[in-house]
């Protein structure tokens, strides 16, 4: 049993696929946070955007 034991805690062969989706994982948060965060902007950019481009066909009219 502590043969088995040893050789489990030093077989390293799924550390490559942990360590991969560990990886992953914390750029999927990253980008979640980031996509969060830039929701506001986007809808200021939206909004101006919008205006001027109602200003500029009133102004063609």
């Amino acid at each position: 049993m502590l043969n088995v034991m040893k050789r489990l805690w030093q077989d390293e062969q799924g550390q490559d696929l942990i360590e991969y989706t560990l990886l992953m994982a914390f750029v999927a948060l990253a980008s979640a946070a980031l996509f969060i965060n830039s929701g506001a902007s986007v809808s200021a950019i939206w909004s101006t955007s919008n205006t001027q481009l109602s200003t500029a066909a009133s102004a063609a009219s």
